[in-house]
């Protein structure tokens, strides 16, 4: 029985331990730029910078499925799978369009350009520039999956409407830790503004 405490508390901080890696090694990792133009009670309005993505269009449908799929064929490019086999940094979050046809994106460091990228080792990969947009985001936590992405969807549109302001069909999901974080779990779902 001794053993088994032992092994137990063991085990615990070791899983804390690991938590705390993954929370404080958050902090060095590059994000998606923006500017907060205004705050709501349950969204806010940013302003996003012209941003460089690395892109893939999804064949598979619902979240889980697609962005498994996705995340598997870009981190295998940011991990080596590409002509020099090099590795590039990971950025925050991971950006997935919530559309018919889902797209994951990552973005790519800012000291990276489409001519000083490798070339992927797989032809679906590709390289995306998005324009300077302004975007509506709601927040939430822990894991994400179709029932919770369809709810901030609808709760974004709703808040949305309730102050009169327009928005358009292209809707995005934001993910901020990796799947095997536990603890301060950041998701958004976010909408581009007319």
């Amino acid at each position: 029985m001794k053993l088994l405490s032992i092994l137990l508390i063991v085990i615990v901080v070791v899983f804390v331990a690991i938590q705390l890696f993954f929370i404080f090694g958050q902090r060095n990792i590059e994000t998606y730029p923006y500017i907060v133009q205004k705050k709501y009670d349950r969204f806010e309005i940013r302003s996003y910078e012209a941003t460089l993505f690395t892109s893939v269009k999804l064949s598979k449908k619902g979240y889980k499925n697609a962005s498994s799929q996705g995340f598997s064929i870009l981190a295998g490019y940011i991990f080596g799978n590409n002509e020099r086999n090099e590795k590039i940094s990971m950025t925050s979050p991971v950006s997935m369009s919530l559309e018919d046809t889902m797209t994951m994106m990552f973005m790519v460091p800012k000291k990276l350009t489409k001519e000083t990228l490798p070339k992927p080792g797989q032809s679906a990969i590709e390289f995306k520039e998005e324009p300077a947009k302004k975007l509506a985001a709601i927040r939430f936590s822990g894991w994400a999956n179709d029932a919770k992405l369809k709810q901030y969807k609808q709760d974004l549109k709703a808040a949305l409407d309730a102050e009169g302001i327009k928005y358009t069909d292209k809707f995005y999901f934001f993910g901020y830790n990796a799947p095997y974080e536990v603890f301060n779990r950041k998701n958004e779902v976010l909408v581009e503004l007319e």
